[in-house]
């Protein structure tokens, strides 16, 4: 048996064994990962944005009803708290952003967050430091001139620039540079990559950019099959090299990229073990999956959380790939199981982004 064989049947049986767990969350439903959206205010303007952020959108949770959930998740899951994800928007332009996260802090919440990076000072960044904050991830697209010219805001490469070195200094557990990927900046890939190097940031995820909220309005801005394939490639060369850098978590990717370019296996766990609390009191999954009737599942000024997610979420326990003919007779299902739930098409049921169908 020759060493393509070995490895292919290494990943099978691994595969089977996800599958396997993907089942038993699917059971289980053991909530790991909170999000907190505190806004879908933003100082930037990204042509990508999943929630199409900016100005002031709609009404805000106040202070109180935040603070009123954290001590009402921490009392129910008092000894398996959820890992706190703080986001937006530009979640540092609430203005009780401190108030909220040290809470959080004192009910022995663990917490990160995401980040434009344009708000973070020497300062801010002591402060998240005193809050208790563990990981944040900031974005920078590319160059100065593409990520400026991306987020459609001046001088937003040298505060994200800034942002990661000031955070840094602080010895957090892992400062992140997530990056997004189109045909204007997969050449800048090296740049941005020895740029990173250079501040010795903990980790840098790299992802196409998805087909959902702003996006959707720019197809252009898309990868193709070649440069898709080009973008893993560099991770996975990455990698062997022994560099931090990870592929995105969303997406099947096949045989031969399915542990190459990520740590592990792809498994969509929204709904089954990560839920949300939108900026509104919206309840529902992952932040990025489309808002609407069905996949909302409550709000918390009417809904007690915890009920809801022990008792609805019920179109994420069920198989994306029940509601589509062609993942249910995809020799991939087992391992796919129609693969994320944010980039689903829920009016036409079908999957945006596939791998095997698109490759």
């Amino acid at each position: 048996m020759d060493e393509k064989e070995l490895i292919y049947r290494e990943k099978t049986a691994q595969m089977k064994e996800t599958a396997l767990l993907r089942e038993e969350i699917r059971k289980n439903h053991k909530l790991r990962f909170l999000f907190f959206e505190l806004t879908l205010r933003c100082n930037e303007n990204c042509i990508h944005c999943g929630s199409r952020c900016g100005e002031a959108l709609g009404e805000e949770l106040p202070t109180e009803v935040f603070i009123g959930i954290l001590d009402k998740v921490a009392k129910d899951f008092a000894g398996s708290l959820p890992m706190l994800n703080i986001t937006g928007g530009e979640p540092l332009l609430r203005k009780d952003f401190f108030e909220i996260v040290n809470h959080a802090k004192q009910l022995g919440f663990s917490w990160g967050m995401t980040s434009n990076g344009t708000l973070i000072s020497k300062d801010v960044a002591r402060k998240l430091k005193e809050a208790g904050m563990a990981t944040i991830s900031v974005s920078l697209d590319g160059t100065k001139e593409y990520h400026d010219w991306f987020r459609r805001t001046g001088g937003a490469f040298e505060k994200a620039v800034e942002a990661l070195r000031n955070l840094m200094e602080q010895g957090f557990l892992e400062v992140q540079a997530t990056t997004v990927v189109t045909p204007k900046n997969i050449t800048q890939l090296d740049e941005v990559f020895q740029l990173l190097c250079e501040i010795d940031v903990d980790s840098w995820r790299v992802v196409g950019m998805e087909p959902i909220g702003r996006a959707l309005d720019h197809p252009e801005l898309l990868l193709s099959k070649k440069e898709q394939l080009r973008l893993l490639q560099y991770i996975r060369d990455k990698r062997e090299e022994g560099y931090p850098v990870t592929y995105a978590c969303g997406h099947w990717l096949g045989y031969d990229y399915e542990r190459e370019v990520r740590d592990w296996y792809f498994l969509c766990d929204t709904g089954m073990r990560t839920a949300s609390i939108m900026s509104n009191g919206d309840i529902g999954a992952c932040l990025d999956i489309e808002r609407r009737p069905e996949t909302i599942q409550g709000n918390v000024l009417k809904d007690d959380f915890t009920e809801v997610w022990k008792n609805r979420f019920q179109i994420f326990r069920t198989p994306l790939s029940t509601r589509c003919e062609e993942c249910t007779n995809c020799p991939d299902e087992p391992f796919c199981k129609g693969g994320s739930a944010h980039t689903w098409d829920y009016s036409l049921d079908r999957q945006r982004v596939c791998f095997r169908r698109d490759w």
